[in-house]
């Protein structure tokens, strides 16, 4: 690389390579510390962003040239990670130290996951019903700071729009969530087992989702004007949170304005949050969905309530 002109290249190279040969011992003990699935699952991740990514190309295709290639899969790359170290971090508390902590880290990759996991609990009588319930607001809380991150990093003027109701949102569904987990039991309940980090699939499959999300978006915008994307923001909300997410984000560069984006944004996580108490009431009873759906309601009319504040 030297010898072709390419100086500042080859400098870099020397020093990375320099500092991995300096840790082989701490990377030695990393890898022999992994589990198989686990060693696979940095493969792939390395895969789809450091392989894959670089060779997609960076340009609208398809109709009004919404489908770009490079865009879509980035953002499968973001996605990924997100429920990559989630479940790393997980894995570094420990299973057994509170479900708390559990729903707080694997939050970072299902909320979802995490509310159908502590409702089995519930139902089985394994702990607490506010110690779980606490489980499923904090894990619910990780998607508020989580859209923050995913908007600043795709298109930070929405993140702005965006700021005060998800920071209140989060205070109040982190406030509750800690004072149910004072006022219940400290008992873990048990251990929730920990999924695959990574798998190819389902990350395919969201980037047909976001693709598909991304051409709804646009014809229904063009269509029926911001009421299509609300709509849109709604339904999407039911499943997913950071497909609409990152559609809206993305066409905000294409002329949708940000606080149509951001109140599709907003509306869809909204929906998100109410369809925990309706799992939590349908899976652990009615007991635990009324203790569930009564802290998400506080925390959906604060966000409207900030949302109506601010704008």
């Amino acid at each position: 690389l030297a010898t072709l002109g390419h100086v500042e290249l080859a400098t870099a190279a020397a020093v990375v390579t320099t500092v991995l040969l300096s840790i082989k011992p701490l990377l030695h003990r990393l890898l022999k510390g992994m589990e198989r699935k686990e060693l696979h699952a940095t493969l792939k991740m390395l895969l789809i962003s450091v392989v894959v990514l670089p060779l997609l190309p960076d340009q609208g295709y398809g109709p009004w040239e919404v489908l770009n290639p490079y865009r879509i899969w980035w953002m499968v790359v973001l996605i990924s990670a997100i429920s990559y170290v989630g479940y790393f971090a997980m894995k570094t508390v420990g299973r057994n130290k509170g479900l708390m902590a559990t729903g707080l880290f694997a939050g970072l990759a299902s909320s979802t996951a995490v509310t159908v996991t502590m409702s089995r609990l519930a139902r089985k009588g394994t702990a607490s019903n506010r110690v779980l319930a606490a489980g499923v607001i904090v894990a619910n809380a990780t998607m508020f700071p989580r859209i923050l991150v995913v908007t600043g990093i795709v298109q930070a003027s929405l993140m702005y729009q965006l700021l005060w109701p998800l920071l209140v949102m989060s205070v109040v569904c982190y406030g509750i969530a800690w004072l149910m987990w004072w006022r219940g039991s400290s008992d873990d309940g048990g251990e929730t087992e920990l999924s695959n980090p990574f798998e190819i699939r389902p990350a395919l499959l969201f980037a047909a989702l976001l693709a598909g999300l991304m051409l709804l978006s646009r014809l229904l915008s063009d269509k029926f004007g911001d009421a299509g994307v609300y709509a849109l923001a709604a339904t999407s909300g039911i499943a997913d949170v950071d497909a609409i997410t990152l559609s809206l984000s993305n066409m905000t560069d294409d002329g949708l304005a940000l606080e149509t984006a951001a109140l599709g944004i907003l509306i869809a996580a909204l929906v998100n949050s109410l369809v925990k108490p309706a799992l939590a009431f349908g899976i652990g009873g009615r007991a635990f969905g009324l203790q569930v759906g009564t802290a998400i309601a506080l925390v959906v009319l604060s966000g409207l309530a900030t949302w109506g504040i601010v704008h």
